[in-house]
């Protein structure tokens, strides 16, 4: 069967069109002005040039047109390229020019980047600003361009047919770009619905940042439920209890981090959020105590844990409401990633690729319709993961019995810091660039406050001193604030394997001694 993203829109129209769609600050929408806006940007977009299939780019905080740019797009044919707000105007342009993003919609927040983008980026050609103050020169403005424009009949992308792509780091020192089709979002979509992650009469929360796949996951679910979306910038910890006593928010989805801000602001006490009926979470792992307290401050919620990666749009297991209460503490199971979506299948493997027994630590590997396309422009990097229909994910984990999923380890040199990926590769591709570094290794290590914090252990060349401050300033020239390393370990050497190898598990060793895993 083929799908596609729009057919929410469609439903909705039909269903309910005088319900409010989309809640924003002072703006509100029906669900009819919302479908004319989207239909108007599908016709604009085509007048500025994109084709069926091109990249449309967005660089911006959360809001109601973020999400008119994601169905606007779609609707008119194309595909969307969510930019990583926190990234460097370098990383910014690489993104771009890799997949040949012309068009890019920039708000208010990040409208200063825009020279500096259009003088390193050789794709891009059109700038759309969608904020509310004075148009830049050189830009064209949101509204302007959404009322010159008619409203177009829907394009009709659906199946295997490239819905986005959306850059994750990598093992290279470049981001790679997730290639995700209509059919993969849709059937994540489906899954997530099924895991009771929104309903269609409630009012869904979009705070975390809305370029990523794991807010993406609740924006598709709920838009295929077909309910009321509140929309806000970005995550505060006051702001999001303010919001949802405000609007009476029922679901919304929180990184573990966000979650213990919220739960342990001092004056969290003071607001009303008996309304929430799901939170879910994901991207990083919870502690315990975090996640007990959290339930204290959400007395009406069911607690909701998804896992995944960008790679399976995103979510390959699910850890229900049910399996949040009781015993779970007592047992373990909150430990658990959960079992399975609804779409999905997922399996622990050996090298070989052949399913290892229940209760053995082998890499996880998940196959079914949410599974990316591939990366883009990248087939060796596609073909050593997708292998045999399956995606090899690098996490290490072990299946119990009861088909629950345990992550104890990554395969990969990657990094889950405050929700966000950083792989070892960018921070040590951006270290080597100072004068004063021979060589380095960059490592996670644990944090109550992010999960786990980017350290890096430096070599410095002979004769030449640099600060741990210094090296930091250095890298955030070149990489977003989140890869950075936190923290800045110097030794005359670094350990070997007999082939050469940097032994990084020595590194890790004392950091870790005395966890029960090798991720936080």
């Amino acid at each position: 069967m083929l799908m596609y993203l729009t057919q929410s829109l469609h439903r909705a129209m039909q269903r309910h069109p005088q319900q409010i769609a989309t809640i924003c600050g002072s703006r509100q929408h029906s669900y009819a002005q919302y479908a004319d806006r989207v239909a108007r940007l599908g016709g604009a977009l085509q007048t500025l040039g994109m084709g069926k299939g091109d990249r449309v780019g967005m660089l911006g905080l959360n809001s109601d047109r973020y999400l008119e740019f994601f169905f606007g797009t779609w609707w008119g044919g194309g595909a969307v390229n969510p930019v990583n707000i926190r990234w460097s105007a370098a990383e910014i342009a690489y993104s771009l020019d890799d997949c040949d993003t012309r068009i890019l919609l920039i708000d208010e927040q990040f409208k200063a980047m825009a020279t500096e983008l259009r003088s390193r980026s050789k794709a891009l050609q059109t700038l759309v600003y969608v904020g509310d103050g004075d148009t830049p020169d050189g830009m064209l403005n949101f509204e302007a361009v959404l009322q010159a424009a008619a409203p177009i009949a829907d394009a009709g992308c659906n199946g295997n047919e490239l819905a986005g792509v959306m850059y994750t780091g990598g093992t290279t020192g470049f981001p790679k770009g997730v290639m995700l089709s209509h059919d993969s979002l849709c059937a994540n979509a489906l899954a997530a619905l099924g895991a009771g992650i929104t309903r269609s009469d409630g009012r869904a929360l979009l705070i975390a940042p809305m370029f990523h796949a794991a807010a993406g996951a609740m924006m598709l679910a709920h838009a295929a439920a077909g309910g009321t979306f509140v929309i806000a910038p970005m995550f505060t910890p006051l702001g999001t209890l303010q919001v949802i006593q405000q609007h009476g928010v029922t679901h919304l989805l929180l990184v573990p981090t966000m979650i213990q801000l919220a739960t342990d602001h001092p004056d969290a006490g003071q607001y009303d959020v008996s309304c929430v009926q799901v939170l879910a979470y994901g991207g990083s792992v919870i502690s315990e105590a975090v996640l007990q307290r959290a339930m204290l401050r959400f007395p009406n919620a069911g607690f909701l844990q998804a896992y995944g990666m960008t790679e399976l749009s995103p979510c390959a297991t699910y850890l229900s409401a049910a399996d949040h209460r009781g015993e779970s503490g007592k047992s373990g199971l909150l430990r658990s990633a959960g079992r399975a979506t609804l779409t999905t299948e997922v399996c622990v493997v050996d090298a070989d690729g052949t399913e290892v027994p229940l209760g053995t630590v082998g890499e996880v590997a998940v196959r079914g319709p949410n599974t990316m396309l591939g990366y883009w422009n990248k087939p060796e990097l596609t073909a050593a993961v997708l292998r045999n229909g399956w995606m090899h994910t690098g996490d290490g984990g072990r299946m119990d019995e009861d088909g629950y999923l345990y992550i104890v380890d990554r395969m990969k040199d990657m990094i889950v810091s405050g929700g966000e990926n950083v792989y070892s590769a960018e921070v040590e591709n951006a270290l080597a660039q100072h004068p004063a570094v021979a060589a380095s290794a960059v490592i996670g290590i644990p944090s109550d406050a992010w999960g786990e914090a980017v350290h890096a252990v430096v070599v410095l060349k002979a004769g030449v001193v640099v600060t741990e401050q210094e090296l930091s300033a250095h890298c955030h020239q070149l990489i977003a604030g989140y890869k950075c390393p936190r923290s800045v370990e110097f030794r005359d050497a670094l350990p070997m394997t007999g082939a050469g190898k940097i032994q990084k598990t020595e590194l890790r060793k004392p950091h870790w001694a005395g966890h029960t895993r090798a991720v936080n």
